[in-house]
């Protein structure tokens, strides 16, 4: 009679104490938790790195281990965060984790999804969102380059997703290394409206592509000077209304007059 509530409790209990500490590493402030943001970080830029060069390693015959090596890298990843989050639906609804999820199915069927690969290079996007990657930054004095970081990521990465589809779509064949710079070429031409002219995309299709990549580039640029040259806000999320940007020497929020308790940057 004995034996029965010792077991049951051990099962209860076991699946809960792994998710506290995976939520103990990913949101931590320790030495240790963050000592493992810090490598997840590494390995995630490193993993970006791969994606951004992936159009031009895809006839190599080690191609696919790596691919799936990542695959497995990530899936875990996700698994862990999944744990760690409190509320799992909500998570799981995310941009950000919606991407991540769609890049773990493009390694997974690497031949089948061949022609979406260059979407994986939106995992640069999801990674500059995380608030894992932005906590020991923050911690360091950095938050303050939180938005100009993020818009320039946002450009950096519509530029290298636009090179990986012009260079499926339009230079894969037979082009190589050249293929690729010639796509990267023209993707900066088009995003700054220079037109040098000597590189076209050929057919409606292509002019269409030029011009949605001109519209958006002149966007993207536009946001990154503002994030640049706009005064300098804190990222402090309001309790009463959610407003997340003020002044550093804020005392209410701008939006609903609420008391507010920013800490200062050296905490």
């Amino acid at each position: 009679m004995d034996d029965g509530p010792p077991k049951k409790t051990e099962l209860r209990t076991g699946p809960e104490a792994l998710r506290e500490r995976l939520r103990l590493l990913y949101h931590g402030r320790s030495p240790g938790a963050l000592r493992f943001q810090y490598v997840v970080m590494v390995v995630d830029l490193l993993i970006v790195a791969f994606f951004v060069a992936s159009p031009l390693l895809r006839e190599h015959p080690s191609f696919l281990w790596v691919d799936f090596s990542i695959a497995a890298l990530l899936a875990l990843d996700i698994t862990a965060r999944t744990m760690a989050s409190k509320d799992i639906p909500h998570w799981l609804r995310q941009p950000t984790s919606i991407v991540d999820i769609f890049i773990l199915v493009t390694l997974l069927f690497p031949l089948w999804l061949a022609n979406l690969g260059f979407l994986r290079v939106l995992r640069l996007w999801s990674l500059s969102r995380s608030g894992m990657f932005w906590r020991p930054l923050v911690r360091r004095g950095y938050g303050p380059w939180r938005e100009v970081v993020q818009s320039a990521v946002n450009l950096i990465t519509f530029l290298f997703v636009v090179t990986g589809f012009i260079y499926t779509f339009f230079f894969r064949e037979g082009s190589g290394f050249a293929g690729y710079i010639d796509a990267l070429y023209f993707t900066v031409t088009s995003m700054t409206t220079t037109g040098y002219g000597d590189i076209l995309l050929p057919g409606p299709w292509g002019k269409l592509t030029a011009v949605v990549i001109m519209l958006a580039g002149i966007t993207l640029f536009i946001r990154l000077g503002q994030a640049i040259f706009r005064p300098n806000k804190v990222w402090h999320p309001c309790p009463q209304c959610g407003l997340q940007r003020h002044d550093p020497d804020a005392v209410h929020c701008k939006a609903c007059g609420n008391m507010l308790n920013i800490p200062d940057s050296d905490d």
